[in-house]
């Protein structure tokens, strides 16, 4: 038995859940699964199945279903049960609750009356296929599922162009090739990985720019669950005497700080970056 009973304060726990692989559930995840006064779940059948497996009892308690169309009745129904001091244990069917899946509405309720929310974190398909992507991972910026029109989807695209980390969406089979097709045709073509049915049998990572991704999955298809991850935006290369010259010449007429603009418009370079070199360049002359 790799679950223990223990007593739980009054609150709302999140219980992240494995991704695929049943033995990624934690212990301290199988221990409030197993104490907590009341049990939700964005699917009650794999919440159960997964206890199953584990050998966590239900214990007499039922699993209340909480999803995006479960509507505010559940909500109501869980927040009732934290005003009446019991502890509320909530999973998502995989992974991390609330990233790409329900539970915003829930912690922000449970958290503005003023009851406790923690969590037992775990499996996150999004941090697994960064760590496994080859990219960089200083800074990164999860987009969730991009839409599903190819003009949003574009116009998404575009938005997020400019942002300085690794860009990392989920995406499903049905879809996958277009959006990496979009990718290449917007971002231009980065560094990309695309990560599927991580932690299962058919883990498969394809690391390669985002044109000739896009060109393998005409060939191979994918199933399964989806990450894709895409390399930042590259400076381009401009020589500090180009930058110097630039700067003297719109620093002619201009402010600092319109010059500085001026300039890293025309390079496409950050505006703090070249601000600064505008800076000293003022005060030199």
């Amino acid at each position: 038995m790799n679950h223990q009973n223990v007593i739980l304060s009054p609150g709302l726990y999140f219980v992240a859940t494995p991704i695929g692989t049943a033995r990624d559930i934690t212990l301290r995840a199988l221990d409030v699964l197993a104490s907590a006064d009341v049990l939700a779940a964005e699917d009650t059948r794999s919440l159960r199945k997964l206890m199953e497996i584990h050998g966590v009892p239900l214990g007499g308690r039922r699993i209340i279903a909480y999803h995006d169309h479960s509507g505010s009745g559940a909500r109501a129904k869980l927040l009732e049960a934290l005003a009446e001091g019991k502890s509320v244990a909530y999973a998502s069917e995989a992974g991390m609750p609330l990233i790409a899946d329900p539970g915003f509405g829930l912690s922000r309720a449970a958290a503005e009356a003023g009851h406790m929310v923690t969590c037992a974190p775990g499996a996150s398909a999004a941090a697994t296929a960064l760590t496994l992507a080859g990219l960089p991972t200083d800074a990164f910026f999860f987009a969730g599922f991009l839409p599903n029109a190819a003009g949003a989807r574009r116009k998404r695209l575009e938005e997020l162009r400019e942002i300085p980390g690794t860009l990392i969406f989920y995406e499903s089979p049905k879809r996958v090739a277009a959006s990496v097709a979009d990718m290449a045709a917007v971002l231009g073509n980065r560094p990309a990985a695309l990560c599927r049915e991580l932690t299962k049998k058919f883990e498969e990572v394809r690391r390669a720019p985002l044109a000739e991704l896009a060109a393998g999955l005409e060939d191979r298809p994918v199933k399964g669950e989806i990450v894709l991850l895409v390399d930042r935006a590259q400076e381009p290369e401009v020589s500090e005497g180009d930058l110097e010259s630039d700067l003297q010449a719109a620093l002619q007429g201009n402010s600092v700080k319109d010059a500085a603009g001026i300039v890293a418009e025309m390079h496409g370079l950050p505006r703090r970056k070249v601000y600064q070199l505008a800076l000293q360049l003022a005060k030199d002359s």
